[in-house]
């Protein structure tokens, strides 16, 4: 069964929300009380006989509406629902933009690289607290996984609206629908992306991060005009009923909400299989669920063997280096003979060029600091490193105040071979020039001979495999 997207738009606008639409067009004739009829003339302007032929046209689907029976649906339920997204929804989608910003897209570094008017006010990633892109894209993740019981619950409460007839009858409903394809489209786009991209490595055929990036912004285009015409029906819905006397009301009990014009009220109700409180119970579980067996990537400890939803971040070394790691040496195709004995640090400044062995680095004083490494796929996991400071090389290579550092990678392959860090980054006293970790030397895919660690940077610009670092000025 093929429905035509209007259905589609008007379902899930209620799925925020809450405002009733106008009542059906009728198909009988209309009634003799001297009103014009309806049908005579839309408010579009367009003859009646246009809708005439609409009516006649009714997809066989539309005639399915009456087989959604469940006395539970209703402004009321919808709004509970509804209210939980409003208040959610806007924190996932702000962690989402804050990690675009981590990236450092005033290098050119974060994708989509160029964005136009979607632009973000620029300012300087923080380097404290050191958790802070762990806590940042942990909330991202973890509760936009949370949310998935809620979102399908939501639409779940709207369904039946799929099944009006006609589509739109004026300006105003043909708007209100195309936001809604805005913002059901996009949430929907947003979690089927998000939870591929975080359980497997790289299977799309385009680019994820400015696919996620661009479907956000159709996200919250959707939902500001939604909520700027829903939100006082939905506050009208809330107040028909108290949640505390839903919540104490068993199935036996449980009595459809009283018929209006949304729409979402059947009919004919069928004898409830479930109380409200059942199905709000059910809806928590699932996200209780979820959160359970996803939270201890970012916790980490004993947690994380809970974590059976582990995203990638699933191959980690051996003894001190048995954490986890997103991308291996083999992945990556590092050459051996690139960080054997030959391996040189390269250090570059406006002032000259100095080269480095490995030797040479842990002869220098060496820092120790207790960091996280966070990924975008949400992970996390504490280490303790040492090696030499940042900004102990910058002085070194004769900027001892740079304005940014560039940092590549010996490989040769990926997107985040090389990165650019700030001047904050650079000069923070824990950003390492990591040689060893948990007391031993690193392994080769944890970065072996070196990698950058730096507090609250995202962990693909923690770059491993270090081959030079450039120290600019502004």
């Amino acid at each position: 069964m093929c429905l035509a997207a209007p259905y589609q738009l008007e379902a899930t606008f209620h799925a925020v929300g809450m405002s009733p639409p106008p009542p059906a067009l009728a198909e009988s004739a209309p009634p003799a009380t001297g009103r014009r009829d309806p049908l005579e003339e839309s408010e579009f302007g367009f003859p009646a006989g246009v809708w005439r032929s609409l009516t006649r046209l009714r997809p066989s689907g539309a005639r399915r509406a009456r087989t959604w029976r469940s006395p539970l649906r209703g402004p009321w339920l919808t709004s509970v629902l509804g209210a939980v997204l409003l208040v959610s929804l806007p924190l996932v989608t702000i962690t989402g933009l804050l990690s675009y910003i981590a990236y450092g897209p005033q290098f050119g570094q974060a994708f989509p690289r160029e964005v136009g008017w979607l632009r973000l006010p620029p300012f300087e990633w923080p380097t404290s607290p050191a958790w802070l892109y762990v806590l940042n894209q942990g909330t991202h993740v973890i509760l936009g996984l949370v949310l998935i019981p809620v979102v399908l619950a939501k639409l779940w409460s709207v369904v039946p609206k799929l099944f009006e007839w006609p589509p739109a009858r004026s300006p105003a409903k043909l708007l209100e629908r195309l936001s809604l394809l805005l913002l059901v489209g996009g949430v929907l786009f947003e979690i089927v992306t998000g939870v591929l991209n975080i359980q497997y490595d790289y299977v799309f055929g385009f680019s994820f991060y400015t696919a996620h990036y661009y479907g956000a912004w159709v996200f919250i285009a959707g939902f500001v005009v939604h909520v700027a015409v829903k939100l006082p029906h939905m506050v009208t819905a809330l107040r028909s009923r108290s949640l505390r006397s839903e919540l104490r009301t068993s199935r036996s009990a449980t009595r459809p909400e009283p018929l209006d014009s949304t729409g979402l009220v059947a009919a004919e109700p069928a004898a409830p299989t479930m109380g409200r409180r059942g199905a709000l119970g059910l809806v928590g579980a699932g996200s209780l669920l979820l959160g359970v067996l996803s939270i201890g990537q970012v916790v980490g400890g004993p947690v994380r063997r809970t974590a059976l939803l582990l995203p990638r971040g699933r191959t980690p070394g051996s003894g001190p280096n048995d954490f986890q790691v997103n991308r291996t040496a083999a992945a990556a195709r590092i050459d051996p003979g690139e960080t054997g004995e030959e391996w040189r640090l390269v250090l570059r400044s406006p002032t000259g060029r100095r080269r480095f062995s490995r030797r040479e680095l842990l002869a220098m004083p060496q820092h120790t600091a207790t960091l996280p490494i966070a990924c975008v796929e949400g992970w996390a996991t504490t280490q303790r490193w040492s090696g030499v400071r940042l900004r102990d090389l910058a002085e070194l290579a004769g900027n001892p105040v740079p304005g940014w550092a560039r940092v590549s990678s010996v490989e040769t392959i990926g997107a985040f071979r090389a990165a650019t860090l700030q001047a904050n980054q650079v000069l923070d006293p824990d950003a390492l020039l990591a040689l060893r970790v948990n007391g031993v030397d690193l392994s080769m895919d944890h970065g072996y001979p070196a990698r950058v660690i730096v507090p609250a940077l995202p962990g693909v610009h923690n770059t491993k495999w270090v081959r030079d670092i450039e120290f600019g000025s502004d």
